[in-house]
């Protein structure tokens, strides 16, 4: 079964750490997601030494797309975005008319997205067991996006109860069902498992996307989904860990204005004569009319008449209450039956 849409979509283009550490790009990744249509471009905030150890691997995926030997710290560290960063992509987005978002990984993160302004927090599947953080995420944030890849139903169920048990509502609470790898197998991706976790917890629904291409995002959207996050690069060719499976300028509108046209054809859900079809009506219905020259008197039979287009005569319906019926005048072949 699915879930009834009832407004818009709300579409997150994920620059994420695409920016490669340069203003510049990450400027030019906003006016990307602007141009794209999307409602708002999300980007990383975090502190290298907060996040994770000095010696800590990057995950096999992130040694692949970087192509070289640095550490997960060291890698982070090149992709810090500083207070004076942040200040002048949020005006960057403004001028744009798009809404700016980004990912707090670790408390002091929380603080200066804080003091930015922002009070919708999207939480990262990787901290959706991190009590600290959500427990603070909960004390600040007005909205909460939470991403569950990874994650078992008691898990999704622990992280709700910290919001709800500091006072946030459900419906201020957004689950993404996720699958975190990059890029995810199809065959891993199960977007049935969105529908059982509305199911369980009663809250708005959607999917963070990590699939290569399009379609996983936009048949989501068909199955209910309310939020759609997708990353996005200039160029899949760049170094860092997220180009690789990110979507191009072109693909982002194109995943867009699909997921726009689907929001549309779902509809309300009532089965009726829509407007244009009401044109069509007669020109592709059929009336009961004469097969072949009938005198006043005959009785009409399935061997004098017969259904043919258009239907502005009586209906193929009434068929059994014309059949033995007596005709009061001639008909011509073709001629539409009238019983008056």
């Amino acid at each position: 079964m699915t879930i009834r849409n009832a407004s818009p979509v709300l579409i997150i283009a994920e620059a994420g750490v695409n920016h490669n550490g340069s203003i510049e790009l990450a400027k030019s990744l906003v006016d990307v997601a602007a141009q794209a249509g999307a409602d708002y471009v999300k980007f990383q905030t975090f502190i290298a030494s907060n996040q994770v150890i000095r010696l800590a691997e990057k995950a096999d995926y992130q040694k692949i797309n970087t192509k070289n030997s640095e550490s997960q710290f060291e890698m982070l560290r090149r992709l810090e975005l500083s207070l004076v960063d942040h200040q002048m992509l949020i005006k960057h987005c403004i001028s744009r008319n798009i809404g700016f978002l980004s990912t707090a990984f670790d408390l002091d993160s929380i603080d200066l997205l804080v003091g930015l302004g922002q009070r919708l927090f999207k939480i990262p599947s990787g901290e959706i067991t991190n009590l600290p953080y959500l427990e603070k995420i909960s004390q600040v944030a007005e909205k909460v996006i939470i991403s569950t890849g990874m994650a078992s139903m008691n898990e999704i169920g622990d992280a709700v109860t910290v919001f709800t048990s500091n006072g946030i509502n459900k419906s201020k609470i957004s689950l993404l069902h996720c699958t975190t790898e990059y890029p995810a197998p199809m065959r891993e991706v199960n977007l049935r498992a969105m529908l059982s976790i509305h199911s369980k917890f009663g809250v708005e629904v959607g999917y963070s996307d990590h699939t290569a291409g399009i379609e996983i995002p936009i048949a989501a959207v068909s199955l209910g989904a309310k939020i759609i996050e997708k990353h996005f690069t200039l160029d899949r060719g760049m170094s860092g860990p997220d180009h690789a499976c990110s979507l191009i300028p072109d693909e982002l509108k194109a995943m867009i204005q699909s997921i726009r046209n689907v929001e549309l054809a779902l509809g309300d859900g009532e089965k009726k004569a829509t407007k244009s079809e009401l044109r069509n009506i007669n020109v592709v219905r059929k009336s009961i009319v004469a097969s072949k020259k009938i005198m006043a008197g005959e009785i009409f039979t399935i061997e004098n008449v017969t259904t043919k287009r258009p239907g502005i005569g009586i209906s193929p319906m009434e068929w059994h209450s014309v059949i033995g019926r007596v005709a009061t005048k001639n008909f011509d072949i073709d001629e539409m039956i009238s019983l008056k």
